[in-house]
């Protein structure tokens, strides 16, 4: 029987499997770490694990070959100067991949470092089933890369609606849509307390209040939290009782504090998913760093302006390598530009300000945004269950099928 014929037909498996993860970041991780605990139920034999993972997957009973942080590494230029110490760390997880004799590995995101170790998983056993949980951006950039997962990928479990047709298009594996792990936050985003933020924060009932998220990470906030500043300095001059707010993570919060100093309008810097989910409550309007970010303003149904700007020496490269009409991920699912974005040239505080302003005074632009923001729930969510738990039973249900091929 072939592989994808075993992979079509599932069966149960009462004795213990064996899967090999490798996550190559800490959203990996975390995912990871979800996606064992919605495995446990449906695998009454029991499962053991082996593989690269973070503290939330460790806290599941895993034990990692290395520490995540030694390959969590974000952009081209961290990327190429980490080369040597990368690819040390792909031959030895590949040596314990096949050392292990798994039932199945799953490679969870960060393809510069995942994907090179699925490729050699495969020459040396060809007959392992590989499963990638989160798409690769192969519908923004480098489609070709679609076509060549197929040689070394069986499935991939996507996060974004759209990813089947695109991988289907393009050529790529099967690709099934599992959800976002959002979706699992939509009570606490639809049910965050407005009101008791207010308080919490000193803001007045009828004080415009702006939303500033310049990213989580370092490299992305120092590129964009000058332009951010020069924003809200004009719109300060418009709305001169306007209040500023920013989630930061606690290792970015001095650097933010100290960063901003200067601004018209000192922000209000908040910590916590709590108080972000009531930010994006309470807020007139958003100005946001491209990202997952823009996915949580959309379920918050809130208006947004999106900007981001990358290193200059990887700009040119970058231009020549998009492919999508918006890198906006709320765009994307929605199938339309709804939400403006300014990039790299464009992302200047007076473009910035000037789309923001019909958000705050109302009209025909916040009309337009409101009205594609009550679209977006319907078009993530699942029929039932949550994507952790569809991405376990999608996944179970292939190294079911392999393991019956293989008897």
């Amino acid at each position: 029987m072939s592989r994808k014929t075993a992979l079509e037909h599932a069966v149960p498996t009462p004795s213990k499997i064996k899967i090999f993860v490798v996550a190559g970041e800490h959203s990996g991780d975390a995912l990871g770490a979800k996606l064992m605990q919605a495995l446990e139920p449906l695998q009454p034999g029991g499962i053991q694990y082996a593989g690269v993972g973070g503290h939330d997957m460790e806290a599941h009973g895993f034990t990692s070959l290395f520490p995540i942080d030694d390959v969590a590494v974000m952009g081209p230029i961290n990327i190429l100067g980490a080369l040597p110490r990368l690819m040390r760390r792909v031959y030895q997880t590949v040596d314990a991949a096949i050392a292990f004799k798994p039932d199945i590995v799953v490679i969870i995101d960060s393809p510069e470092f995942t994907h090179p170790i699925a490729k050699r998983i495969r020459k040396r056993a060809p007959h392992i089933p590989i499963v990638d949980y989160v798409s690769p951006s192969v519908w923004a950039w480098r489609p070709g890369r679609a076509a060549i997962m197929r040689g070394y990928i069986d499935e991939v479990l996507g996060l974004l609606p759209f990813e089947p047709e695109a991988h289907k298009r393009l050529g790529g594996p099967h690709c099934t849509y599992v959800g976002h792990p959002l979706i699992e936050r939509l009570p606490e985003i639809e049910n965050a307390d407005a009101i008791a933020f207010s308080r919490k924060l000193g803001l007045r009932d009828e004080q415009p209040v702006l939303l500033v998220l310049p990213g989580s990470r370092r490299s992305e906030v120092e590129r964009l939290l000058d332009v951010f500043g020069g924003t809200v300095g004009i719109l300060a001059d418009r709305y001169p009782d306007l209040a500023i707010v920013i989630p930061v993570v606690p290792r970015l919060k001095a650097f933010v504090a100290e960063r901003t100093r200067q601004w018209r309008v000192i922000p209000k810097l908040i910590e916590g998913s709590a108080d972000k989910f009531a930010a994006m409550k309470r807020a007139r309007a958003a100005l946001a760093a491209s990202g997952t970010v823009t996915l949580e303003l959309a379920l918050a149904q809130l208006p947004m302006v999106v900007a981001y700007k990358v290193d200059r020496v990887a700009a040119p490269f970058l231009r020549r390598l998009i492919k999508a009409k918006t890198v906006v991920l709320a765009n994307l699912v929605l199938d339309e530009n709804a939400f403006p974005e300014f990039l790299q040239e464009d992302c200047s505080a007076e473009k910035l300000a000037a789309a923001l302003v019909p958000l705050f005074d109302g009209g025909a632009a916040r009309d337009a945004q409101v009205a594609a923001l009550a679209r977006m729930p319907g078009l993530v969510r699942l029929p039932d269950g949550t994507p952790s738990g569809a991405a376990a039973a999608r996944q179970h249900s292939l190294f079911c099928n392999a393991r019956s091929s293989s008897h």
